[in-house]
């Protein structure tokens, strides 16, 4: 049988399989329990992201998440490799090496893959395949020796279009299909190998894939004497800058190899590697997680910034003393300490004394407390100062934050600034001074007593000395001056020695009415802007925790 002919039956007998009733479903990809972990954290990090982070930031994660499931439906027998390589490079040249017999055509004409082709070396692989886009006719199977396919047993390799292809269709057909193999060999010749386009567009991008990655220098045919290890080693120099790992010396990372597709020679090489990479069936498993490091990497900025972030004490605490400044919890404190001691002055002070204070009490209520509306320039003045509170406080909260969270923390803050003002006056004017007169302490009626004594004397005496001037009573003018003197001196001794006594409980009725209003601001700011801005860093917490079990850091 002629290889054309075997090529056709291959083809068609992979078309049966692909598309036949009676093709039996592969089992399909199972993953470890760490990479599924990932795979939940990052979709419960999308979906808390959402409200916060646009549709295009969180494209690629849910990309990945796409693939990742429609992966792991498929069949996890089989490793999808492609061979990729920009034109004249010997990529088909090698497809059709591996396969042992000429699939893919090969020739001067370039570019020559117009469409990628599929090779399977075993059943199963339809699904796979379709996933590809990749139509029945271009599906083949290999035409070797039994122990030659046992070697390569569940691999599918995929011939890529050049992606350097003038084509544009072709290069987009090369940038599909590698977000969707499990592999790719990269295919370079002695004179693209530095090709800057294969470095900067394919190998440095894709250098966290470098597990899934081989890199062939084919035609080294071509190299005379010691010349194939130099380009050899200028070629792992650069896919080191690329910072793509070199699985050398045992560790993991790309293989590098060197062969020539036309003569054969490291083609058994190549082979060997290739099935025994297959043979771990770890393949789709490591690009999964490659693409998953990748979104983290890329989301990083959204997600971490280096810095801590939160709301501190000390923050809380300032803003909570910058609203009570701005609805003057100190003047209201001392109001009611004034207010105290005006009363004390009423109950203990001289009768002469009360009666002019009470000509001036006629044009405020008798308890002192009716607050004066504040001028324009006060309110004015106030409402600047629950402004300069809140940005303050904002910007501590959002200060450390990736800038998507820092904009959610200032627009929660904002949010609860509207009407923050107007919430305060009301309830300063609620809350600056309690209802009814200040409480009374005991020795007020002793004292009341004492000044209603000196008053009484003050009345006797005048009278008696008002007797004795009209002849009433007997001259005898020291008695009645005597009460007189003691009344008129007894009077303000008990009014000041009540004023000393008063101050200790004033100053301490003040600083309870400068606490409760303090206490009634602090609550309204945080009601209003510190429990949004605390929600809105709780759910910062949680996508930080997230994204460290996507990246794998607790």
């Amino acid at each position: 049988m002629s290889e054309n002919a075997a090529a056709a039956a291959a083809e068609q007998a992979s078309a049966r399989e692909a598309r036949g009733p009676g093709a039996q479903p592969a089992a399909t990809l199972a993953l470890d329990g760490p990479l599924r972990s990932r795979l939940d954290a990052l979709r419960e990090l999308v979906g808390l992201s959402r409200t916060r982070l646009d549709s295009k930031t969180l494209a690629e994660a849910g990309k990945v998440l796409d693939e990742a499931a429609s992966r792991r439906r498929l069949s996890g027998r089989h490793t999808v490799v492609a061979i990729a390589g920009a034109t004249g490079s010997g990529k088909s040249q090698l497809f059709n090496a591996l396969a042992g017999v000429t699939i893919s055509e090969t020739g001067v004409r370039r570019p020559t893959t117009a469409s990628p082709i599929a090779c399977s070396w075993s059943d199963g692989a339809g699904t796979l395949i379709d996933r590809l886009g990749i139509p029945g006719r271009l599906r083949r199977r290999p035409v070797q020796s039994p122990e030659a396919e046992a070697q390569l047993q569940g691999l599918v390799l995929v011939d890529l279009p050049d992606h350097d292809s003038a084509a544009v269709q072709h290069r987009e057909q090369v940038d599909r299909i590698l977000t969707l193999v499990d592999a790719v060999i990269w295919v370079v010749d002695p004179e693209k190998y530095a090709d800057a386009m294969l470095h900067e567009r394919y190998l440095r991008p894709m250098a966290g894939h470098a597990e899934v990655m081989f890199v062939v220098l084919n035609q080294v045919d071509r190299l005379p004497g010691e010349a194939a290890e130099l380009v050899l080693d200028d070629l792992r120099r650069l896919l080191d800058e690329d910072g793509v790992a070199l699985g050398e010396y045992g560790e993991p990372g790309a293989a590098v190899l060197a062969l020539s597709a036309l003569t054969g020679e490291g083609v058994g090489e190549l082979r060997e590697v290739l099935g025994q990479f297959v043979a771990e069936r770890q393949a789709p498993a490591r690009r999964i997680a490659a693409d998953v490091d990748a979104a983290a990497s890329r989301l990083r900025p959204v997600y971490t910034t280096g810095r801590r972030a939160g709301l501190s004490e000390e923050a809380r605490d300032e803003f909570a003393a910058r609203l009570a400044d701005a609805v003057g919890a100190t003047a209201a404190g001392e109001a009611a300490e004034r207010a105290w001691l005006r009363n004390a002055n009423r109950a203990c002070g001289t009768p002469w004394l009360r009666l002019w204070r009470w000509s001036n009490d006629r044009r405020e209520p008798p308890t002192g407390r009716m607050r004066l509306r504040p001028s324009a320039d006060e309110e004015a003045t106030a409402r600047q100062r629950v402004e300069q509170a809140v940005r303050t406080v904002a910007d501590r909260a959002s200060a450390g934050l990736p800038v998507p969270w820092a904009q959610a923390v200032r627009e929660a803050a904002v949010r609860g600034a509207h009407g923050l003002p107007e919430a305060l006056d009301e309830l300063a004017a609620r809350a600056g001074l309690p209802p009814g007169k200040p409480p009374r302490p005991g020795w007020w009626p002793v004292a009341v007593l004492a000044q209603a004594s000196m008053t009484i004397l003050q009345i006797i005496g005048g009278l008696w000395l008002v007797g004795q001037i009209v002849g009433f009573m007997a001259p005898n003018l020291g008695v009645p001056v005597l009460l007189m003197v003691a009344g008129i001196v007894g009077g303000p001794v008990v009014e000041w020695s009540c004023r000393m006594a008063a101050r200790g409980p004033a100053r301490r009725y003040g600083q309870d009415a400068e606490r409760r209003l303090r206490e009634a601001a602090a609550g309204c700011g945080r009601a209003r802007v510190l429990d949004p801005l605390a929600a809105e860093l709780l759910r910062y917490r949680e996508v930080r925790e997230q994204y460290g079990k996507v990246v794998g850091v607790g």
